[in-house]
């Protein structure tokens, strides 16, 4: 963390809150609500976990509007509209600054006489770009990255250490690419033959948006024909797997270790949480969100929130869920009615 101390006032000026409690404390760092010290700024963004804000030794606390009238003893709050966009703003301000970029080629890279190499870009130790790949201004290639034959990098891209971008697949500009991620590997596709499984070709690419950022280990194959499709402002989290001719809607998000199997087509603003899996040739609308290790094997209108395996709506969710205290309760009904027809049989 950066060596600086803020008052609450400061820091409620930032985030656009409101202080209760003493605006001219002072904080030097940030941390979780558990572990926080006086001179610490934490946040409690959900009034069910009040008890933590009560227990806390925290000099700071960004609240939300429902702890607004919390016990400032011992502590400030500053009541925030969206507490966990104001606490990543106040982490941004004590955050030690990543390692320096540093512009130019290492010797070490071995690049093709032919590829096109923007300005100002950054490219690591090791690095390999073959024949015919493009790198946007500005780029950041970090070591150990391989840039396939003819592929396309964007303006302003960072690809971390051990990224591999296969031969005709494109990125755009302004993305960023953790370590050890795979886009346009082949596609999954084999067919029976009469001497076992042959393979088929798989002749697209991968196309990735701009603003698109793309966690470590995950994997985006290249499509059967045709392109599979990574639209703009997407968020992928770690270890997940995009198959071929897949289509993923602008401004979607895909948590860790979820799977879409191929040329199934993602609508803008879907959330797939971890572990869930979407089958294949299915269409899942626009504003979608399903639920960890949900399993979804047919096409959702837009706006719909599916759980469950196989997936369905929350409102069969619930009702489902509910079914086994109803039938409880109709049998103990029953076993009262007998009761009282074998009272009146006497």
């Amino acid at each position: 963390m950066k060596q600086i101390t803020m008052t609450a006032a400061e820091i409620a000026n930032a985030v656009q809150g409101t202080v209760a409690g003493d605006p001219d404390r002072t904080i030097s760092s940030v941390s979780g609500i558990k572990d926080a010290a006086a001179e610490q700024l934490s946040f409690v963004g959900n009034k069910k976990y009040e008890e933590l804000l009560q227990h806390t030794a925290a000099g700071i606390v960004l609240v939300c509007k429902d702890l607004a009238g919390a016990s400032t003893e011992n502590r400030t709050l500053i009541v925030c509209d969206n507490v966990d966009l104001a606490f990543a703003k106040v982490t941004a301000m004590f955050a030690e600054e990543p390692p320096a970029v540093v512009r130019g080629i290492h010797p070490s890279a071995v690049i093709a006489g032919d590829a096109k190499i923007g300005k100002d870009v950054a490219i690591g130790a090791n690095v390999v770009i073959e024949a015919g790949a493009e790198i946007g201004d500005g780029a950041v290639i970090d070591a150990l990255c391989y840039i396939g034959h003819e592929a396309k990098i964007g303006a302003a891209t960072r690809l971390y250490a051990g990224v591999k971008v296969m031969y005709r697949c494109t990125v755009g500009a302004k993305c960023i690419i953790h370590p050890g991620v795979v886009i346009g590997a082949d596609g999954f596709g084999f067919i029976p033959g009469p001497q076992g499984l042959v393979k088929v070709p798989q002749t697209g690419i991968v196309q990735i948006g701009n603003d698109v950022e793309i966690g470590a280990n995950t994997t985006i194959d290249r499509a059967r024909f045709g392109k599979t499709i990574v639209k703009d402002n997407v968020k992928i989290d770690d270890q997940v797997m995009v198959a071929h001719n897949v289509v993923v809607g602008e401004s979607s998000i895909l948590v860790a270790q979820c799977g879409i199997a191929g040329s199934a087509e993602l609508g803008r603003g879907v959330i797939v949480a971890g572990k869930a899996g979407i089958n294949g040739h299915i269409t899942i609308g626009d504003g979608c969100q399903i639920a960890g290790t949900s399993s979804v094997i047919k096409s959702l209108p837009a706006g719909t929130i599916a759980i469950g395996t196989p997936a369905e709506s929350q409102r069969e969710f619930m009702a489902r869920l509910g079914l086994p205290k109803k039938v409880k309760k109709l049998d103990d009904k029953i076993k009262e009615l007998e009761a009282k027809i074998a009272e009146l049989s006497k």
